[in-house]
């Protein structure tokens, strides 16, 4: 059984039910999944993982929201060889820096050997019907790409 880790950064709850969406979906896709919020959370957790996903919100001027600073810095001691992950979270295109923290944790999980299983999930604001249809299409090639590498 594939092995699921989602770990999620959310000010305003919309990280938190994209989480929700995903943990959903990977169940009915037959995993086993963990799911859990960035501060309450050790990087090392992606190590006895098969699939690893951050979804996190940006703060600021596109950085790393502030509670996920330690769990960041502490992955990029990680090996995740043999790992598959994915980043999706939330932003506002009112922003210049829109959803750019998941592009700094795609940054790191490249670093640390994982291999890409799908393309970020950007998701406006809150997640609508449209974005829960391509939440699931993530998931879907998450557990492919993994089964691809015989996990």
């Amino acid at each position: 059984m594939v092995k699921v880790k989602i770990v999620y950064a959310s000010i305003t709850g919309n990280d938190e039910d994209i989480a929700y969406v995903l943990t959903e979906k990977f169940e009915q896709l037959g995993a086993d999944v963990e799911m859990s919020e960035v501060s309450q959370t050790d990087a090392s957790d992606f190590e006895d993982s098969d699939v690893c996903v951050i979804a996190s919100y940006t703060y600021d001027q596109g950085i790393v929201p502030e509670e996920a600073l330690d769990f960041y810095d502490d992955m990029q001691d990680l090996d995740l060889d043999g790992k598959v992950y994915g980043t999706c979270g939330s932003g506002d295109t009112f922003y210049e820096d829109y959803c750019r923290a998941i592009d700094e944790f795609a940054s790191i999980f490249e670093q640390v050997g994982a291999t890409k299983g799908s393309e970020p999930v950007r998701v406006e604001l809150e997640p609508e019907q449209e974005d829960i249809d391509h939440l699931d299409k993530f998931a879907e090639e998450l557990m492919k790409k993994a089964k691809e590498m015989d996990m």
